[in-house]
């Protein structure tokens, strides 16, 4: 039977040895499938792959083509892992956590805003830069928050931080009182956990399920909280969005108990399915949700911007505090990015990469199949940049009851695939266990299959060793 691994080694040997040309049409999905006697899905998983690697491209309604840039045509084989081009973005290593797919991010675009920014420099810009952030950055955020993710805000609402740290920071600075309970997810973000166990004095944990933050386990054991910090699009690090009716039961709670919910929404942008619920923060319409949003995911870490949407009431408290605790972004990479939001580069890099991230996560599903059949299970979901490999699971794996995930991944560090154990996101005694996988720098499933391979007798000597 044919399947989707098929296909594209078949589409991908016939661009290599030049009998698809470039910018020569494929086949439509529907026709191809028929074609072959195979479900439209299996030759859509295929093409994606293929678009990921760069072999294809999609062009709507006009169909699907050979990548015109394919010149000459052994150009586009597969670079070797070990010695990677752009070797300065990669050598911190492979499958990575919240790293956006840097080697297809529009330099030369954001290279000529930053030139843009640069010659409209003006004398008060020389000033020190407003701690709530550049007016037209704002005002450009709200917009693209009203358009993309539902949430009806003013720029007057958005303060700028440097990143999730100082959001929760200032939030728990300017609103928390010493003996205040924190609620925050278990498992939880993994240095989410390390921040609050500095900062919170009564800091507790509410499980996570299937749909999300288990709701009403918060109100039996924690209904006094007065913030409950979450990840409800796609919860880090199980990936799974709490679900409609636990939103609204959030949301009564919150109203009910003047509580505070901390939206981290770090990579909601990320979504491929269209069946995706909007923001927390849309469905607030008693103003106690504050939104945390980020551009480390979506343009680079290194920018080191990110926002929050304050609901009216908290505006002034907050910039108070950040008036005496914080003293502004630098001024130039607001106004890049400014520039990249209001002349629709943003959106359109979003899209690219919703399609990258979607046949990349594929490509890494694939090669996890192909190098170890049977031993990790993934689970479904919907979005996000990274996958988890469970085991413990499947009576037929032979990981089935292993649970000492951290040696695992510490092996699997020392040669450069920078994983994370699942266990180590846990704060209590009760955890799952597996592997942290980032997807979104791996390039095709050539190189995905020769980085796991680099694990493979090891790992598999690791499993024996501890039967």
């Amino acid at each position: 039977m044919t399947g989707y691994k098929d296909i594209y080694q078949r589409y991908k040997q016939q661009i290599l040895s030049g009998q698809y040309k470039p910018g020569e049409q494929v086949p439509a999905i529907r026709l191809l499938a028929d074609e072959l006697g195979v479900a439209k899905k299996t030759v859509e998983t295929a093409y994606n792959i293929l678009i990921g690697e760069g072999y294809l491209v999609a062009r709507g309604a006009r169909g699907t083509f050979v990548n015109p840039d394919l010149q000459p045509l052994t150009a586009i084989a597969s670079p070797t892992p070990l010695q990677p081009q752009n070797s300065n973005l990669r050598d911190a290593g492979f499958f990575r956590l919240g790293i956006p797919a840097l080697d297809v991010f529009p330099y030369k675009k954001w290279l000529l805003l930053c030139g843009k920014a640069s010659r409209a420099m003006q004398p008060a810009h020389m000033l020190l830069p407003p701690v709530q952030g550049y007016q037209p950055l704002r005002e450009a955020i709200a917009n693209y928050l009203n358009i993309s993710r539902g949430i009806n805000c003013h720029a007057s609402q958005i303060c700028l931080t440097s990143g999730y740290k100082q959001s929760i920071a200032l939030i728990l600075q300017a609103l928390a009182q010493p003996n205040d309970p924190v609620v925050f997810e278990e498992p939880g973000y993994f240095f989410g956990q390390q921040l609050l166990q500095r900062l919170v004095k009564h800091l507790h944990h509410v499980p996570v399920d299937q749909q999300g933050l288990d709701v009403d386990y918060l109100l039996r054991q924690h209904h006094d909280a007065r913030f409950v910090i979450t990840t409800p699009t796609h919860h880090s690090p199980l990936a799974v969005t709490l679900s409609l009716p636990r939103r609204q039961k959030l949301l009564d709670w919150a109203k009910a108990q003047q509580a505070w919910i901390i939206e981290d929404d770090y990579d909601g942008e990320f979504h491929y399915t269209k069946k995706v619920l909007p923001a927390l923060k849309s469905q607030d319409h008693a103003d106690r949700v504050i939104y945390v949003g980020t551009f480390s995911k979506t343009i680079m870490p290194s920018i080191r911007l990110s926002y929050l949407v304050l609901p009216k009431t908290l505006v002034a408290p907050v910039l108070a505090v950040a008036e005496v605790a914080a003293t502004g972004l630098p001024l130039q990479p607001q106004q890049t990015l400014a520039l990249f939001l209001h002349e629709g580069h943003f959106f359109r890099h979003l899209k690219k990469m919703r399609a990258l991230y979607q046949a990349r996560r594929l490509m890494v599903r694939a090669a996890f199949e192909l190098v170890f059949p049977g031993l990790f299970e993934f689970a479904r979901n919907d979005g996000g940049m990274h996958l988890v490999a469970r085991f413990g699971h499947n009576p037929q794996s032979s990981l089935h009851n292993y649970q000492p995930d951290v040696p695992l991944a510490t092996l699997w560090q020392q040669q450069q695939l920078q994983v994370m154990p699942l266990s180590a996101w846990y704060a209590g005694a009760n955890k799952s266990y597996g592997l942290v996988v980032g997807y979104t720098n791996i390039r095709s499933i050539d190189e995905a299959v020769q980085l796991l391979q680099r694990v493979k007798q090891d790992t598999l000597a690791l499993l024996t060793d501890s039967k």
